[in-house]
């Protein structure tokens, strides 16, 4: 009971993670409907009992008997039909239904029992003609009469005669108002077994590519929430393989008391891992301390209380389920309210989470006003936590994933507009080609530093333009540069860069193209620049451009030399101003000038040497003969 009331206050914390696709409206309702239905759980678990099931198979009471553990399956105790068997918890349980005129008898009757804690289960089926048959299974080994949905499965041998009564006797049961039993053909067994079996696979599964895909979003967005949920999952799946049996197939070992143990452990720990996970995606600034502190020390009193719990074997376990029912109800309106108060502080996630929380809570208010365990073949309660459980991982997981994608959304446009921005930084306003600064960075990406691909550097001024501005003004000046960089953005590509780099000033940086080749390019866009009409701007008035060019001196590369961008700059240069010199309008090479010799370091310190002993000489000459000139007179003088 513990286990079932903790699984379904378990899925219900995970639930308050919708995204924002529901309404505001809807989101509310379902908000408040988790906090009225939780406070009437909780009165309702803390002035209610355990109500114990009337004990009966298929319609038929069952009469109950005591004994110890030691007496032999055929010495049955007298069997009472009235009241409430007691004192079985450190003995054995004996249940008997009279199953004469059933129609169940003549057909092979399977007797289906929900697993529960018990030591020992043997059924005994009576045939009309004195024939007894009997089988048993044990906590540890469930043999081949495990079934899906915690179910373990009795069937009767044909025989002629038909089955007048099924005894059952449990050693060491835990709680008799725990058990749940069913009378049924054999064919209806196996295909209640099989339906099970596909749809707590499907339950799992997705509960499975939830936990997995949680887990890996924990690590890709670094979501402390994500992790808590991928935890929450991965204990869900567990819960759901251990109470519906199916991990027998690779731990058969776990068959019995140990499972249905296991099971109540996991079920408190998922309902803490909720708890983390509801509380932990609420900013600290939506929520009061003190409430935080509180919902979270609830949610870990759950695993403090429950885990115990699962261990025990004897003693008022019914009383403890309901209290440890009752804690996880309180942690429900915990969570419930910090979701109100985050919500009234403006929390987008509480908004969305509420949603979530509605549907888990509506399982968890069916199962207590319907009675859901017969549904499903008696697996009806459990499945619907599990399916709830599955429905909100996946919930969660496209909320989560719907958020990552717009916080990427919104990454990826600041980095586009970052991106956008250096660009703009490196083109000119006027003429959007790229200034001195893009020119100069993308240029280092033009020398080939092997020297197998030529490189040439083409300076292009405009003739007389400061005679354009004074006569026509610096807006018409303007439109001539604007005009003149549109041609120039013809020949941008691959192998060619252009950029205004200052003034009336661009730049063409060429590849693949040298000596004869290059000054034949260079020449067809001095003329095409000469051909370009500027409109109303200056009139019919034609606008020449002179062009120094530089290539790289790919020689001096093979030897393991290298030229720069600055160096090659200062050719081009050179060889512009000589184009200027010469009367303007035209293309010069900077292989036409005529180049100063190279000074080697040790040279030029020769020269500078001979050139201060000179200097030196000279000024001690000029020294002697100032002093000569002015003994000269005295001289004389005493001659005379």
């Amino acid at each position: 009971m513990a286990c079932e009331v903790s699984m379904g206050i378990d899925s219900h914390h995970h639930g308050n993670r919708r995204p924002r696709a529901l309404p505001g409206a809807l989101a509310r309702v379902g908000l408040l409907a988790i906090a009225v239905l939780a406070l009437f759980f909780l009165g309702f678990g803390l002035t209610g009992n355990a109500v114990a099931s009337e004990l009966a198979l298929a319609g038929h009471p069952l009469c109950h008997a005591v004994s110890a553990p030691g007496v032999a399956d055929d010495a049955a105790p007298p069997f009472s039909c009235r009241g409430d068997p007691a004192g079985y918890q450190h003995g054995s349980l004996w249940l008997r239904a009279d199953l004469h005129g059933d129609p169940l008898g003549k057909d092979e009757p399977a007797v289906l029992v929900h697993n529960s804690r018990f030591d020992r289960l043997a059924v005994t089926f009576d045939y009309a003609d004195g024939t007894r048959v009997r089988q048993q299974v044990r906590s540890g080994d469930f043999a081949s009469h495990w079934r899906a949905g915690a179910q373990i499965a009795f069937s009767a041998p044909k025989r002629a005669a038909p089955v007048t009564a099924v005894t059952l006797r449990f050693d060491r049961l835990a709680s008799a108002n725990l058990l749940r039993m069913r009378l049924t053909g054999p064919s209806e067994e196996e295909e209640q077994s099989t339906v099970l079996a596909a749809v707590i696979g499907s339950a799992l599964m997705l509960l499975l590519v939830g936990a997995t895909y949680n887990a890996s979003f924990s690590i890709v967005a670094r979501r402390q929430f994500s992790a808590w949920q991928a935890g929450w999952a991965a204990v869900m799946l567990l819960w759901g393989a251990c109470w519906s049996q199916l991990l027998l197939l690779a731990l058969p070992g776990m068959a019995g008391a140990i499972s249905a143990q296991v099971c109540t452990g996991l079920a408190c720990l998922a309902t803490t891992m909720a708890t983390m996970s509801a509380v932990t995606v609420l900013e600290r600034r939506h929520l009061d301390p003190r409430l935080r502190r509180a919902t979270l020390a609830l949610g870990w009193a759950v695993t403090a209380l429950g885990v115990p719990l699962s261990l025990v074997r004897a003693g008022p376990i019914e009383m403890l389920a309901n209290v440890l029912g009752c804690l996880t109800l309180a942690v429900l309106v915990a969570v419930a309210w910090c979701l109100i108060q985050a919500w009234r502080r403006g929390s987008a996630e509480a908004r969305s989470f509420a949603g979530a929380w509605a549907v888990p809570m509506l399982v968890l208010g069916g199962t207590g006003f319907i009675d859901t365990d017969q549904w499903l073949w008696g697996g009806g309660s459990q499945l619907l936590v599990l399916f709830s459980a599955a429905w909100q991982t996946l919930w969660l997981s496209v909320s989560a994933s719907r958020a990552y994608a717009r916080l990427r959304l919104q990454r990826d446009m600041a980095r586009r507009a970052e991106a956008q921005a250096h660009e703009l930084a490196r083109r000119d306003s006027l003429t959007g080609l790229r200034n001195r600064r893009g020119f100069f960075e993308q240029a280092d990406a033009y020398l080939d530093p092997s020297g197998e691909t030529p490189v040439a550097l083409m300076l292009i001024d405009v003739d007389f333009f400061k005679a354009i501005n004074d006569s026509y003004g610096h807006e018409a000046g303007d439109a001539v540069l604007a005009t003149i960089a549109r041609r120039l953005a013809r020949w941008e590509g691959e192998l060619t860069s252009a950029a205004r780099i200052g003034g009336e000033e661009f730049a063409l940086m060429v590849c693949g193209l040298e000596g004869f080749a290059l000054l034949r390019f260079a020449e067809s866009v001095r003329r095409e620049i000469a051909a370009c009409r500027h409109g109303a701007a200056i009139g019919d008035r034609t606008v020449t451009v002179s062009i120094g060019v530089a290539e790289v001196d790919r020689a001096r590369t093979a030897d393991g030399g290298h030229d720069d961008v600055n160096a090659l700059y200062r050719r081009a240069d050179a060889a512009l101003y000589a184009a200027k010199r010469s009367g303007r309008d035209r293309v010069v090479s900077a292989d036409a000038i005529p180049q100063a010799p190279v000074q080697t370091q040790a040279s030029a310190q020769t020269q500078a040497s001979a050139q201060t002993q000179a200097s030196a000489q000279t000024q001690a000459s000029a020294q002697t003969q100032a002093s000569a000139q002015t003994q000269a007179p005295d001289v004389r003088a005493i001659g005379a």
